[in-house]
């Protein structure tokens, strides 16, 4: 039967399901390894129990009844589904503050934070190490805890199919559903402005607003869009819950679908049909994230988030397909933004470096057939130039996770036209005079927005990040058109290769050079600028040059380091001039315009080739610091809505769906880590200590590399005095080095390491990794001894 028959059916009998299928984590098996198995639903032998809970709701289903049961004795209490057959679903309830709770900035005024070039509050936050997740998060108001709008929405809810998504407000209200209908002491509570939001079911789209009324009361709004069947692709319905709890009891509760009451045609919805279609919803949305990489981290809320990701990411594509910057406005859902590359490329690496590749070949598919022209060119104003190479990059990365030689093919052609046009543009510049700065450089946009400037030929410059990426992309698609001759017997595929090989190396060796060579060593620390020849710094040129073709610094910045060209010393460099002249806020990438002091901002997308880079380069504290900013002033709280560009004052922000998918591309990659050109896999690389010393477990199951899927495991066991890591490679090829971090506490040094029972020193930079040579090995047992 087909899926959507399928759920349709149990909406038409208003019934839930007595198997639900979604994959978790569950007892270690002996390898060391979990097996995966449902992480909400428990079966008959493994049940939960309900004593406390208050029963709320009971309906039958074709060959089952189901009974509902809900913990109120806590306000973030479970909601527990309860089969005659013995199944059970449970779905947690979070909470997070959406209002200011503590004194930002760390004892730091905001006027020196705003017009400091270093970042000041990072600076602060890295003092000890590992930075404290509680001091980011109060280290600046967040955002939308200064927004009272009540007209602006907070966030959204939909489905895969839909064509567009039901905008929630800050009361829960929708368009055409308002639970302050239903009490004054509601709208009341609502005027005191303390307000939680949070989600039904760890990571499921179901909006959940607490408004306390005193420490004995509260009111609970749910909100979700219905999985069911609808003959409308443009309307998503929702189902509502307003409910008022006082003393651990439900006093008040009404429940809505859609619209009010119009009796007797339309009546508001009895409360088993609320939860049977709760219960549809949850397993609908396990079943679009049924290939996410199984994973288990000591503080799961990173997994929810990661996997909340894919959820709005499906949400805002018409029909789950056809791409979408933002949501609900004009800006960012209006179509003229469908071809951006920064859409593209966030998404296809997104979905597959958590396994989801036949959702990648989708989007690929997609925008190769309806976005890409025969000579490589996008339908989308202002071409981005490095994006040209980050999507070869990232097309070779599909075909050696997937070996999906049918899509390449199928889009050889607009392929081989995306390298010529990077071709191209370096031989243009291969015919300026070598005493031009220039020369051998690429040149062109690196913004989008460049090309409505009033001279948009100001930013056609050679930036580095240009020749840097086309680098990065030649290489990479050279190695899949290799394979792909070797497969297929192709013509013109081997030559192809050889000739994007050749390139590639003239464009890395040039873009270091010129960085050498214009690297400004009278400033402390040494300056690299974005393009060659540049006197000025970035801040320097935005406050006399104006307009200044070292506009938007930020993204050449970040797409310089992703690249992943540079040496170390460079790539260190480069990071420590952001840190120092001001391309930073909180530790991540900042939006860059002059400096003012009111503030500074924050860039949640883009940036997180920044990031990549400092795990690559070890920089563990800063990598972290990046990643708990990113999650607490980059997304609003509870509802995990990404801003593109957010404050520290607590304004608004602009959803956007490539800042969404950050969080889940840092997650990823501190647990899984590729080189980018040595023989060489990364384990743990960037997990916090203490997480490690925590004695839960760190692991994730099939994550997708080069050399096939991936699993590992990583847990503290205090009473042996020991720490044990399992890893199992299941490709058909293995990496030539594994590199296995124990980032241990400082209380808990490593007296001795063994591999498989064979002593094994400890190396890198931080004296803290196992470098395990595979030899053909496919398993691996890891003891460090405390």
């Amino acid at each position: 039967m087909d899926r959507r028959d399928f759920l349709q059916g149990i909406a038409a009998t208003a019934a839930g399901l007595e198997f639900l299928s979604n994959r978790g984590i569950a007892s270690t098996n002996q390898d060391g390894l979990h097996q995966i198995r449902s992480a909400r639903r428990v079966d008959s032998n493994a049940k939960i129990s309900v004593e406390g809970f208050t029963l709320v709701a009971e309906f039958k289903a074709p060959t089952a009844t189901w009974k509902v049961y809900e913990d109120v004795r806590a306000r973030d209490g479970s909601l527990a589904f309860v089969s005659s057959t013995g199944a059970m679903r449970i779905l947690p309830k979070s909470a997070e503050a959406s209002m200011a709770e503590a004194t930002p900035y760390l004892g730091l005024q905001l006027k020196d934070i705003g017009l400091s070039s270093p970042d000041l509050l990072a600076d602060r936050l890295l003092q000890q190490g590992d930075p404290d997740p509680e001091a980011v998060r109060s280290a600046a108001p967040l955002m939308n805890s200064s927004e009272k709008n009540p007209r602006k929405w907070t966030t959204f809810v939909g489905t895969k199919e839909a064509y567009d998504v039901t905008p929630i407000y800050r009361s829960g209200n929708t368009r055409t559903y308002h639970p302050i209908q239903y009490s004054s002491q509601l709208r009341d509570a609502l005027k005191v402005g303390k307000l939680y939001d949070g989600l039904v079911g760890g990571w499921l789209p179901a909006v959940r607003k607490v408004i306390p009324v005193s420490d004995r009361v509260y009111w609970e709004v749910i909100v979700f869009g219905e999985t069911g069947s609808n003959k409308n692709k443009y309307i998503v319905h929702t189902w509502h819950r307003t409910a008022r709890i006082e003393d651990g009891k439900i006093s008040e509760v009404v429940y809505g679908h859609s619209y009010p009451a119009f009796p007797p045609a339309r009546t508001n919805p009895k409360p088993e049909e609320f939860y049977a279609a709760l219960l549809a919803f949850a397993d609908y949305w396990d079943e679009q994230l049924h290939d996410f990489a199984p994973t288990e981290l000591p503080e799961n809320a990173w997994v929810d988030m990661s996997k909340h990701a894919f959820v709005k990411d499906l949400m805002t594509r018409p029909g789950g397909l056809y791409p979408k910057y933002g949501a609900v406005d004009r800006d960012y859902g209006g179509s003229e933004y469908d071809g951006f590359q920064d859409i593209f490329t966030s998404a296809i690496y997104t979905n597959m470096e958590w396994g989801r590749l036949e959702t990648t070949r989708l989007f690929i598919d997609n925008y190769f057939t309806e976005y890409v022209d025969d000579k490589g060119m996008i339908d989308m104003r202002g071409p981005e130039t490095a994006q040209f190479g980050m999507t070869l990059s990232l097309l070779a990365r599909y075909f050696h996770y997937s070996h999906d030689s049918a899509l390449m093919l199928k889009h050889r052609a607009k392929i081989e036209a995306t390298a010529k046009l990077l071709a191209d543009m370096h031989d243009e510049s291969l015919q300026l005079p070598q005493s031009d700065p220039s020369h051998g450089l690429i040149r062109g946009w690196s913004e989008s927005d460049s090309c409505l400037g009033e001279n948009p030929s100001l930013y056609w410059q050679a930036y580095y990040a240009n020749s840097a990426f086309a680098a990065r992309g030649l290489k990479d698609i050279a190695r899949a058109w290799a394979d792909l001759s070797r497969m297929t017997s192709m013509k013109g595929m081997a030559s192809l290769s050889d000739d994007w090989i050749k390139r590639s190396k003239t464009l890395r060796d040039r873009t270091i050079e010129s960085i050498e060579n214009n690297i400004q060593k009278d400033k402390t620390p040494p300056y690299i600028g974005l393009f060659p020849g540049t006197t000025l710094t970035f801040r320097e040129a935005l406050e006399k040059e104006r307009p200044s073709p070292q506009q938007w610094p930020h993204r050449p910045y970040a797409e310089l380091l992703q690249a992943d060209i540079l040496p170390p010393n460079l790539a260190n460099l480069v990071i420590d001039c952001m840190r120092a002249y001001g391309a930073t806020t909180l530790g991540v990438v900042a939006n860059i315009s002059r400096f003012t002091e009111n503030g500074r901002d924050l860039l949640g997308f883009i940036s997180y080739g920044y990031a990549q880079m400092l795990l690559r380069l070890d920089r563990i504290e800063e990598f972290l610091l990046f990643l708990y900013a990113h999650r607490y002033h980059v997304h609003s709280r509870g509802s995990w809505v990404a801003g593109e560009v957010t404050g520290i004052t607590g304004d608004s922000a602009l959803f956007c769906m490539p800042a969404q998918q950050t969080i889940p591309q840092l997650v990823r990659w501190m647990l899984v880590l590729e080189d980018s050109d040595e023989d060489v896999l990364y384990l743990a690389k960037g997990v916090p200590r203490q997480w490690v010393g925590s004695g839960k477990p760190i692991q994730i199951e099939q994550a997708p590399t080069r050399w096939g899927r991936v699993s590992f495991h990583l847990v503290a066991k205090p009473e042996a005095h020991a720490v044990v890591g399992h890893v199992e490679l299941t490709g058909t090829s293995a990496p030539k080095e594994i590199h296995f971090k124990l980032r241990l506490p400082a209380q808990m040094a490593a007296q001795s390491v063994a591999v498989n029972g064979k002593p094994a020193p400890l190396a890198g930079i931080h004296n803290d990794t196992v470098v395990i040579t595979t030899s053909g090995e496919k398993k691996f047992e890891i003891i460090a001894r405390l």
